[in-house]
């Protein structure tokens, strides 16, 4: 769809925000009927929170922009497949829908470990998209890693 790749470009420009303060570059936006509601990026080390991961604060600032924390009919566009909590948050949250860029073999909730975006034992389900702009989004994470092993 040509909204995801815009909407995930978007998101990139969030993940290269991340690293002007050392944080993993991993970028989010919280979209509705064509519209950006929220955008965020990591801010684990910035804020010294293990939750400040892109996606939690892109779906408080989407809450607080619509006046409910109930986010039927958003779209979450993130650069990494989100991990169990910020799957979880998106369930909670009643997101219609999740499109991410890279796979996280060791972290990722969604599809690598564990489904927890539509299981079935969960009370509300989350339609997902993987592998928009899987390189590019890829590309970003490899750099900063490779940095970090230099």
């Amino acid at each position: 769809m040509p909204d995801d790749i815009a909407f995930m470009t978007i998101a990139l420009e969030e993940a290269r925000a991340a690293l002007d303060h050392g944080d993993v570059p991993i970028g989010c936006i919280v979209a509705r009927a064509g519209d950006v509601l929220a955008r965020a990026h990591n801010a684990r080390e910035r804020e010294q929170d293990p939750t400040a991961h892109a996606e939690i604060l892109a779906l408080r600032a989407a809450a607080a922009a619509t006046g409910s924390w109930r986010l039927e009919g958003c779209s979450i566009y993130v650069t990494l497949e989100p991990c169990a909590m910020c799957a979880g948050a998106m369930v909670l949250a009643r997101v219609e829908r999740l499109v991410y860029g890279a796979p996280d073999p060791k972290a990722g909730a969604v599809r690598s470990l564990f489904n927890i975006a539509d299981d079935p034992r969960l009370n509300h389900r989350i339609d997902v998209t993987s592998g928009v702009l899987e390189l590019e989004t890829g590309d970003v994470l490899r750099a900063y890693f490779s940095g970090k092993r230099a």
